[in-house]
């Protein structure tokens, strides 16, 4: 697929640059660098996308990342698709007026997938990213769990995710919660199943990523992009070698 694109990742709890394992806030790793100063270092590497998430607001809700969206806009010139808590139309609007490319949607986009398709539809397909998380069953089935992984979704992954390429979804970000976090490799035979099946939908490889040769198994099995988090704050390779892919 053309217009590959790597996104370093940024999750922010408390102000600080955090990784959480496999979406547990029990298990967090702080690191040193604040993140206007890593995305500082990540634009300088040559990187043109941020992914930034406000953690403290996907717990409780209520984005809180304003005036870092707006300082690391005005200060990286990247293009930052942003989320964490987004809960209505408000929200949304509200992150695309102060400069965010795309919103982030994960809960909501499960729990009310026919509200989120009609944002997609009022703000246009290019500013809404859809971000589903999913763990397979003991039957092979792709689901969703919800509200911090506690509980699943009635919905399987290729079913709502059909739905929402239907309704004009051009961006999709999927994690595979058991490889998140983990350093384990990413799931690649999800990633192309998806790829394959989702015309016109860019699919955002995220989970599990250990080696730069990652990047271009995610590139090669027809994704969009790949969202780098752990493996650049652990040192496993730079975001210019990532790029090189």
């Amino acid at each position: 697929m053309s217009g590959f694109i790597v996104y370093p990742a940024i999750d922010v709890r408390a102000g600080r640059v955090v990784r959480l394992l496999q979406g547990d806030y029990a298990k967090e790793t702080r690191y040193a660098d604040d993140p206007l100063t890593l995305a500082k270092r990540h634009a300088a590497s040559g990187a043109t996308w941020l992914h930034l998430v406000d953690l403290d607001a996907a717990r409780v809700g209520g984005y809180t990342l304003h005036g870092l969206l707006r300082e690391l806009i005005d200060q990286t010139g990247m293009n930052i698709q942003t989320g964490g808590g987004i809960r209505s139309r408000a929200d949304v609007a509200t992150l695309l007026d102060a400069g965010a490319s795309r919103v982030v949607i994960g809960s909501l986009a499960v729990r009310a997938p026919e509200t989120v398709m009609g944002w997609i539809s009022e703000f246009g397909s290019d500013t809404i990213t859809v971000a589903l998380d999913t763990r397979m069953d003991a039957e092979g089935r792709w689901r969703l769990p919800v509200h911090g992984w506690t509980e699943t979704s009635a919905d399987t992954l290729d079913a709502l995710a059909t739905r929402y390429a239907s309704a004009g979804l051009r961006h999709l970000l999927c994690t595979d919660i058991a490889r998140d976090g983990m350093l384990q490799g990413p799931n690649i035979g999800l990633y192309r199943d998806l790829s394959m099946h989702l015309d016109g939908v860019a699919v955002q490889a995220s989970g599990g990523v250990r080696r730069v040769e990652d990047v271009a198994l995610a590139r090669d099995a027809g994704c969009g992009g790949i969202v780098l988090g752990k493996s650049l704050l652990e040192g496993c390779f730079s975001v210019a070698e990532a790029l090189r892919c």
